[in-house]
């Protein structure tokens, strides 16, 4: 296969891999609460959802190692911890959820199965895909990504060209911060992590040696990826946001979605939706669990063992948990993406930057920071009724779930400026 059509190959992979089942649910929902602030919401969405999965494709393709290499400057024990949590998080909810979004909205509608049947058979699948290793990034971004782009395109493309003339004001006061806070619910920032580990694999499995070519491949296909989502989620949250009086307050996010379909496509749409939710879901589970028994194989030596126990373990969760419906998952995962989110995002960040501005001093004091501002993000959404302390009021940007934001760039900035004045000394001495 030549350069280009492995890029493309592996871009559209990528896009296959990201593109999930809170890719497919949560932007028209977004764009339904948002009505004519869309643009701001979607900006908000794209910098999460988008630009930082992106920025953690261009980390991979610099270091073009495992995942343990993000956080090992802060320390190798650090770094498993992170990993474990990172993988952990990624098993018990963004893949059970594409079995759930899968059940209600491709499944149910159809056959009336219970969840159990829906989610053991959908796994079963995504067993066998997984053992595939070697066919996986074919199989992602040659076949099933072409489906999902076409299906969905056609659902924009005839929703903006016959929307109502009428839209709803916004429910969001602050529309910037919403749309990026829903943007963590996508797992795209991690997903980075996970899916630029499997590229790199996939090409030293395909026999590339040249680290430079390598790097030029994996940006390129992150590039390629990236304005896929770019240009879906814009266009998902335009027809939520455009048809946002066709449907009731209460609307759930996978109704919709569903509505939509029907609103844009007609009785068919409801088909094309089904089709579409399988595919995305089904290509987002393969590429997380090919991407977690990828790591726990390079943990234990290239053990073959270690990847099917892994491929195993995680298809059994995914039964179990997948048979909770989507809001319920969706709850339980937005206290544990709000430690963990702020986290990848600082490390991705300064995996990206020249050595003397990402020092070891200056990744952990950075990491330790973060850490630290983000543990009220995280009880806001564990306690009922937690009230912020007189002492986090004073935290820029804490009232709106950032409080990590600001004290983690003057912590990097005060750890170099350190780290500059310790250089100093010892050239003076």
């Amino acid at each position: 296969m030549n350069k280009t059509k492995e890029t493309f190959v592996i871009g559209f992979a990528l896009f296959s891999g990201f593109f999930g089942a809170g890719n497919l649910i949560l932007p028209p929902f977004l764009g339904f609460n948002a009505g004519g602030d869309w643009w701001i919401v979607a900006i908000g969405f794209v910098i999460s959802a988008t630009v930082i999965p992106l920025l953690a494709i261009f980390a991979h393709a610099r270091l073009q190692g495992t995942m343990l290499d993000f956080g090992n400057k802060v320390s190798p024990l650090f770094s498993l911890i992170f990993c474990l949590l990172v993988y952990v998080i990624a098993l018990s909810l963004p893949v059970p959820r594409t079995a759930s979004v899968t059940h209600e909205m491709a499944i149910q509608p159809f056959f009336g199965t219970s969840p159990l049947v829906t989610s053991s058979i959908y796994f079963l699948f995504v067993f066998f895909f997984v053992m595939g290793r070697n066919n996986v990034l074919n199989v992602l971004g040659k076949i099933l990504t072409p489906l999902i782009v076409i299906i969905l395109l056609v659902i924009i493309a005839v929703g903006i060209n016959s929307s109502p003339a009428e839209m709803n004001a916004s429910l969001y006061e602050k529309p910037l911060v919403d749309g990026i806070l829903e943007g963590y619910q996508t797992y795209d920032a991690l997903g980075g992590l996970l899916m630029g580990g499997i590229v790199v694999i996939s090409l030293n499995l395909r026999g590339y040696t040249s680290f430079a070519l390598k790097k030029q491949i994996i940006i390129k296909s992150g590039i390629i990826a990236a304005l896929g989502l770019f240009l879906i989620y814009g266009g998902l949250i335009v027809i939520g946001a455009f048809y946002n009086t066709q449907f009731d307050s209460s609307v759930t996010r996978t109704e919709l979605l569903s509505g939509l379909s029907v609103k844009t496509l007609g009785n068919i749409g409801t088909l094309f939706l089904s089709v579409l939710v399988a595919l995305a879901c089904f290509s987002t589970a393969v590429a997380i669990i090919v991407g977690a028994a990828d790591f726990f194989k390079g943990l234990f030596k290239e053990s073959q063992l270690a990847y099917t126990v892994t491929a195993v373990v995680s298809c059994v969760l995914g039964v179990a948990i997948g048979q909770f419906d989507v809001h319920y998952i969706i709850n339980v995962a937005l206290p544990v993406l709000m430690f963990i989110y702020p986290l990848t995002i600082v490390l991705i960040l300064l995996n990206l930057l020249p050595e003397k501005y990402a020092s070891r001093t200056v990744f952990r004091a950075v990491v330790i920071v973060t850490v630290f501002f983000s543990i009220p993000d995280f009880m806001q959404y564990i306690i009922p009724h937690y009230k912020i302390l007189p002492a986090q009021k004073l935290v820029p940007l804490a009232r709106y779930s950032l409080g990590w934001l600001l004290p983690a760039i003057l912590a990097f900035v005060v750890a170099n400026l350190l780290n500059k004045s310790r250089m100093k000394s010892k050239e003076i001495n």
